[in-house]
């Protein structure tokens, strides 16, 4: 199964601050703030949605397309990708700017002060689809991740124009996108993915109930946090899949990208909607317990067996059928 994911490419700057920000904030000189904070710590990590969930799918043995806008610095994190199986020769390397930036520092009451420069991922608007397609054969489904908007919009545009399956996986950029903007972002989906709160923004913001988003999207999977994830058709009975117990809980970031790439990596296998959201809550779990969305390592064995805990033998069996580490 050919999947193309187009979305974010970034690299997050993370850096701690062993202090309170409240401490060097004056009320009274609010309206004229220069202040440099002496940080502890700086962590580099690679990130962006599009690269999260290309990465976890090549953890499970596919080799996923990634498709999104870079600066002239992306070499070592493609080539990081290119070692974990996720085909990088459609990414857009812009000749102007460098790669999408997240720098954030954290006080110790855990207050952050961020700023993030989009930089190459402006570009993303100028990619085509059809050019890809053409280079790998043909696309079975195309991801349309959090990205620069007019890139989303012009991806989705141009799936329902040439026949392409899409997912609509608006994200972050809700905040970004108005009603007429979202409505043509989704219209025709075949999986829309929202968390909880992102779906009721969905509703709020287009004017669609849930049964009419229905109507417009094929099926809809919505991420519940601690409590798994549901699986909407119109009617159909819900599909409603718990997490498996992480061992620790050392970082949050990414989990969504990881259920995605779980679910995609289940769908490209052939397994049926459950199957496929259990394998994407297992592979969330594995990130949950690791500080940085692609840190984290997946082994066969391992995994077999923490799935069958979750899930039961049989569904182990039919995943243990394509699992490929």
């Amino acid at each position: 199964m050919r999947i193309a994911v187009t979305g974010s490419i970034a690299t997050d700057h993370l850096m701690t601050f062993p202090g309170r920000f409240a401490d060097q904030l004056l009320p009274e000189e609010l309206h004229r703030v220069s202040l440099s904070f002496l940080v502890d710590t700086l962590d580099v990590r690679r990130g962006g949605c599009a690269p999260n969930i290309c990465f976890g799918m090549g953890c499970l043995g596919l080799k996923p397309i990634l498709v999104g806008a870079a600066g002239a610095d992306f070499t070592d994190y493609r080539s990081w990708l290119d070692r974990h199986r996720v085909d990088t020769h459609s990414v857009h390397i812009s000749e102007t700017h460098h790669t999408a930036r997240f720098l954030c520092t954290t006080d110790e009451d855990h207050n952050q002060i961020a700023s993030f420069y989009t930089g190459a991922m402006s570009e993303a608007r100028e990619i085509e689809l059809r050019p890809i397609a053409e280079r790998v054969g043909g696309l079975d489904l195309v991801v349309i991740a959090a990205n620069d908007p007019e890139a989303m919009l012009r991806h989705s545009e141009e799936c329902r124009e040439r026949g392409y399956t899409f997912a609509a996986d608006p994200s972050q950029q809700l905040a970004r996108m108005g009603k007429h903007d979202i409505r043509s972002l989704i219209d025709g989906a075949t999986y829309l993915f929202t968390n909880e709160y992102e779906a009721a923004l969905i509703e709020e913001k287009t004017g669609w109930s849930s049964e009419e988003i229905l109507d417009r999207v094929g099926i809809r999977v919505t991420t519940l946090g601690p409590k798994g994830v549901r699986i909407d058709r119109r009617g159909e009975v819900a599909i409603q899949v718990g997490c498996a117990v992480e061992r620790k809980k050392a970082d949050p970031t990414g989990v969504g990208d990881a259920f995605r790439a779980g679910f995609l990596a289940g769908l490209a296998w052939g397994l049926d909607l459950e199957r496929s959201a259990q394998v994407g809550c297992m592979l969330a779990t594995l990130v949950i317990e690791t500080v940085g969305t692609q840190e984290y390592s997946l082994r066969r064995a391992p995994f077999l067996e923490r799935f069958a805990q979750a899930y039961g033998d049989a569904a182990a069996a039919d995943v243990s059928a394509h699992l490929t580490v």
